[in-house]
């Protein structure tokens, strides 16, 4: 992998690099994933350059995450949170703007519903379903762009189906294939089947043995204590 140019440089494989470039550049280096940072600290990293707040902002159209206090409560008012860059914005050509949410259209939109069941892929809930936590809140589903990191590095925003309380969540979603990937290839054949038999139905039905597991932690103290005397009064 070629090695990032620094943000202090003005030009790069004998191009210009912009001042959006250069504050991406700033973020990995100085700030780096999931380090804050304030309005002041860019401005003092560049202070002849005019409204380099909204070169920062601009960044969040090219997929890349900055979190205010409003996304994420635990910063103060005037810090950001560096998330997960997007787009290599310094390369050209990988500058253009994603296409904006609002952008999408309803085939689009129609088409991630019935691809994704018409569940949303962070909570499993449905679309009118109440969340099972005795509010009467129901879920309202939306389409959202979920950051896919590539086994080769490269970012891409892919349409999901999400509900809009999870839309309203802090919680980091980016999805690393070489990971998941990993995980695949590390599954005893068995294990393979089974997986292959759920993402061929789309959902897994838990086994009975699950089902009581999910049972017993929902009783107290006490109840936990009668179950446990009473296994260990059964022969095996």
């Amino acid at each position: 992998m070629a090695a990032l140019p620094s943000w202090r440089d003005t030009t790069y494989g004998g191009h210009k690099l912009g001042t959006m470039a250069r504050v991406a550049l700033w973020l990995i280096q100085e700030v780096k994933e999931n380090g804050t940072f304030t309005k002041g600290d860019l401005r003092a990293a560049f202070p002849d350059v005019a409204q380099i707040d909204r070169r920062m902002r601009d960044l969040r159209d090219r997929g890349w995450e900055i979190a205010t206090s409003r996304e994420d409560p635990t910063l103060r008012q005037q810090e950001h949170r560096f998330r997960t860059r997007g787009a290599d914005v310094w390369i050209p050509g990988q500058s253009k703007a994603l296409a904006h949410k609002g952008s999408i259209t309803n085939a689009q939109r129609a088409k991630v519903f019935q691809d994704d069941g018409y569940l949303c892929r962070t909570c499993g809930v449905t679309g009118g379903e109440t969340y099972g936590d005795g509010g009467l809140e129901q879920a309202v589903l939306n389409v959202a762009r979920r950051p896919v990191v590539q086994p080769d590095g490269s970012v891409v925003h892919q349409l999901v189906t999400e509900c809009q309380r999870c839309g309203r969540g802090n919680v980091d979603r980016t999805v690393h294939m070489a990971d998941v990937l990993g995980e695949i290839e590390s599954l005893a054949s068995v294990e393979r089947r089974v997986f292959r038999g759920w993402i061929a139905a789309d959902r897994r039905t838990p086994s009975a043995l699950e089902k009581l597991w999910g049972l017993y932690h929902t009783l107290p103290a006490d109840a936990r204590r009668a179950v446990a005397d009473k296994l260990d009064g059964t022969n095996d």
